[in-house]
């Protein structure tokens, strides 16, 4: 199957906000924790499209137009030095055309993205332990674990 890779456009939000509860169901969310649609689009519209956009996303689109995969990333500044990074959130390509190179051509555009910003020192992303084909699919493209980070989370609700 033959797919393109390319930045999302505003025309793009409905997809985008269903592909996105794919990949929540993909978590482990429950249909009760599933966001209704209607709010997942206004948030998908406002975080790439708003003033200012909060993030940007790279969509895969197979021939028939579907959208069938992303990957959603921030500029992070500082990094090292007084440098930024791109931060990649999510990854995600639909199981069905998985382990056809769609991933890594995402990860290269993502270098590409990342390479061509002046000022950009670096790519960075997190995987989830509980998700073993995630750390496999990216040490399979070269990529090494860095240790020394711990993540902390805190709702909006509970700060």
């Amino acid at each position: 199957m033959s797919v393109t890779i390319r930045p999302a456009e505003k025309r793009d939000v409905p997809a985008m906000a269903e592909l996105i509860e794919e990949i929540e169901r993909y978590y482990g969310t429950t249909d009760a924790d599933i966001q209704p649609l209607d709010e997942r689009r206004v948030q998908v519209e406002e975080a790439l499209f708003g003033s200012p956009p909060l993030a940007s996303a790279l969509l895969v689109e197979d021939d028939t137009g579907d959208i069938v995969g992303l990957a959603a990333y921030s500029f992070l500044w500082p990094a090292a030095g007084s440098t930024h990074s791109l931060f990649l959130k999510e990854l995600y390509v639909r199981d069905t055309l998985r382990r056809q190179g769609i991933g890594a051509r995402l990860m290269d555009e993502l270098r590409a993205l990342a390479a061509g910003r002046p000022g950009c020192s670096r790519v960075e992303w997190m995987a989830d332990r509980d998700n073993p084909g995630a750390p496999a699919f990216y040490q399979a493209l070269g990529f090494t674990e860095s240790d020394g980070k711990i993540v902390y989370r805190i709702d909006s609700g509970s700060a």
